[in-house]
């Protein structure tokens, strides 16, 4: 039995996604499954894996695809790239999710669909439970946890009318950006096998990048959500705070740092995903209520005059690899052909009080999610040492040492503000590192200049964090000696995530070679 709560919270919002489905079914639209076919690897359903899924939606609507043939088709992907990639795991039985994709088009011949995500094949980042799907964290501990109920974010996606083939690859207990674990393995970049995907939703975003799910779901604490899209050539969104809520959750007042999120081949996918994970619910007194739908309508904006701040390295205080700071420069060219203005910024608070902040606030938050864990010598011998550094140090931590992170990190929120007073966004790479080996567990030096911690290297995407902002990651390029993908966050003020969106989708239009760029894999390169 699911969680009743959560099925009386669904009523409303399955109004809402019915709204959105028959809005979907008025949009005309060519056969989009036959003129695709001019792309892709060439395989049977290759057509339908390279749509977008706005464009898929539309056709699963319009009934010029069947449910089951948009899971044949991506089953067939998952199966061919997957064992060389494993971005997906906890798989579904290929005939049970067949009989669910024949069940939505029985509905959908009835005029019953679901929502956006009706028919679509969706594997959730293994952090949130699924009914009936082992939720690992790809930590040993967890290898035999089977959910009885789904959280908040996945019964909505479910009640879109998502279908999930399984769970996406992460980081033991989702620490680090680099998804590998003891329980999985490792996943692959895919633009670079042999590079990491990043973390800690590198599984979701290598599944969408080789068209093995049409969109994907994520959450970000310290760049989940930012550096595996900017490593994958993929779009991937932080919200602000609130705007996806966290349920269940132990503590809905303290724990604010991490939020569930959207990542999508173009932004417009991007952005239907996240209408459907977005609104208000009682149980999380943060959450926002503004209506989710807004985010499923057109991103389109004259943005001609708007004020871009670029934060760089943070006047040289974040070591970046050689080549991340040149591809991101170039890709600032694309505001400036969107008609948007780009000028150096920087925030008042200095780096490294911001690291400070970030790095107190997080093994408070990290050290408490483990300790139950950690108290048990016998699953504390399963835990990775990252995992035992936070919660030894959270330990450590004294109410004076809290009070004075938390002021820190209103200070850190203080200076985005200011920075807002001169520019309306403001941009920083997604990572410092290009994709590294995937036999590293993480940097141990940037550019001569030695890692203290094994997120260190990941500095670049806490202050959005601490801040609250909306950080959407878009594609840079590709750079560097090896000429491996980096992207650029793009920070909102607050609440501000549908004008980061609309930024966003300006910025893709202006870069074409975004979507031009496939995984060489895809193309039977590599």
């Amino acid at each position: 039995m699911g969680d009743p709560t959560l099925d009386r919270m669904t009523t409303s919002r399955r109004t809402v996604l019915a709204a959105a489905s028959a809005a979907l079914g008025a949009v005309a639209t060519p056969a989009l499954a036959r003129t695709a076919a001019q792309r892709g690897t060439g395989g049977p359903g290759s057509a339908i894996v390279m749509m977008n899924a706005t464009d898929l939606s539309t056709a699963i609507h319009r009934r010029d695809l069947s449910s089951r043939e948009v899971m044949a088709a991506h089953l067939a992907q998952i199966d061919r790239f997957n064992p060389r990639f494993n971005a997906i795991v906890s798989r579904v039985d290929g005939d049970a999710l067949l009989r669910q994709a024949a069940a939505m088009d029985e509905d959908a011949a009835a005029g019953r669909f679901h929502g956006p995500l009706h028919g679509f094949p969706h594997a959730v980042k293994d952090t949130a439970p699924v009914k009936g799907i082992a939720s690992t964290q790809g930590s040993p501990i967890l290898r035999n946890n089977i959910p009885t109920a789904d959280s908040l974010v996945v019964s909505r996606m479910r009640n879109a009318g998502a279908i999930f083939v399984g769970k996406s690859n992460v980081p033991e207990f989702a620490l680090g950006s680099h998804s590998y674990n003891p329980v999985f393995g490792t996943t692959h970049n895919a633009y670079a096998h042999g590079r990491s995907a990043g973390g800690s939703t590198g599984g979701g975003a290598v599944a969408l990048a080789l068209r093995m799910v049409p969109v994907a779901d994520g959450s970000d604490f310290g760049g989940s959500l930012r550096n595996p899209p900017g490593w994958n050539n993929v779009f991937g969104l932080r919200p602000s705070f609130g705007r996806v809520p966290s349920v269940p959750n132990t503590d809905m007042f303290w724990q604010n740092f991490a939020t569930s999120g959207p990542l999508g081949r173009t932004v417009a996918d991007l952005a239907m995903l996240l209408s459907v994970q977005a609104g208000e619910d009682a149980r999380s007194p943060f959450s926002l209520g503004d209506d989710p739908a807004m985010f499923a309508g057109s991103l389109e904006k004259d943005l001609k005059g708007v004020r871009i701040g670029w934060l760089g390295d943070l006047g040289g205080a974040l070591p970046m690899e050689p080549g991340v700071m040149e591809t991101c420069a170039k890709a600032l060219k694309a505001f400036e052909a969107a008609g948007m203005h780009v000028a150096e910024a920087t925030l008042a608070e200095p780096a490294s009080e911001m690291w400070r902040t970030a790095v107190a606030l997080r093994q408070w938050s990290v050290g408490a999610d483990l300790q139950g864990f950690y108290n048990d010598p016998a699953k504390r011998a399963l835990m990775k040492p990252e995992a035992i550094w936070e919660v030894e140090g959270g330990m450590k931590l004294t109410g004076p040492q809290l009070a004075a992170a938390s002021e820190g990190r209103t200070r850190i929120y203080k200076a985005f503000s200011a920075a807002f007073e001169q520019f309306d966004f403001l941009v920083l790479p997604s990572a410092q590192v290009f994709p590294f080996d995937v036999s590293e567990h993480w940097p141990t030096e940037i550019a001569g200049k030695a890692m203290d911690s094994y997120h260190r290297w990941m500095e670049v995407t806490l202050p959005a964090t601490m801040a609250g902002l909306p950080a959407l990651a878009v594609p840079a390029g590709f750079g560097g000696a090896r000429k491996l993908p980096i992207g650029l966050q793009i920070i909102g003020k607050r609440h501000a995530d549908l004008a980061v969106l609309q930024v966003g989708h300006a910025y893709e239009k202006a870069s074409p070679w975004i979507a031009a760029s496939l995984p060489g894999v895809l193309n039977g390169v590599g």
